[in-house]
C-alpha cells in the first residue's frame, strides 16, 4: 500500500495566500519598521541627515502624537510618537550605496565585518541602525 501524503489544512492556506500574492504582480511587497520617537520633528532633522524625506504625517486630531513616513528611495521607516507602537531602542539594518558619505556626515569610521563594512548609529530616541554598504549575502560569507 502507498500512502499518499496528507495536506494540511494550514499548508493549503499557505499555498492559496502564496498564489494570491504570486498573482498581484503589480502590487509591491516590502516590511516599513516602525521606530518609536518622542518628537517626530527632531527625529525627521535626524533622519535627513541620512537622506530620508517626510512621506507623509498623521494625527487623529490636534495635540495627538504622529505617526508619520519617511522614505529614501525604495526604503521606508515608520516613525510613531504612539507610546504603543513600538519600544524604544530599536534595531534597523540598513543597506545604502552610499555609507562612505553617511560615516562623514556622522563622523564615524566603518568598520569591516564579515559581511561588508557597516557603522551604527542611535538615533536621537535610542533607536539603533545598523547601516552596511554591502550585498545581500550570508553571515557565512
Amino acid at each position: 500500500m502507498v500512502e499518499e501524503p496528507v495536506e494540511k489544512p494550514a499548508a493549503r492556506a499557505v499555498g492559496r495566500t502564496a498564489a494570491k500574492a504570486a498573482g498581484r504582480a503589480a502590487a509591491a511587497e516590502d516590511a516599513v519598521p516602525v521606530l518609536r520617537v518622542g518628537q517626530v520633528l527632531a527625529a525627521l532633522a535626524w533622519y535627513a541627515r541620512l537622506g530620508f524625506l517626510l512621506s507623509w504625517e498623521h494625527r487623529f486630531g490636534p495635540g495627538f502624537p504622529v505617526f508619520a513616513e519617511v522614505a529614501r528611495g525604495r526604503l521606508r521607516l515608520f516613525l510613531s510618537e504612539h507610546e504603543g507602537d513600538a519600544p524604544p531602542g530599536g534595531l534597523v539594518f540598513l543597506r545604502l550605496a552610499d555609507l562612505d558619505a553617511v560615516a562623514e556626515e556622522f563622523a564615524v569610521v566603518p568598520r569591516d565585518e564579515p559581511w561588508g563594512r557597516e557603522v551604527e548609529l542611535t538615533d536621537p530616541d535610542g533607536n539603533r541602525l545598523r547601516i552596511s554598504d554591502a550585498a545581500p549575502a550570508s553571515p557565512e560569507g
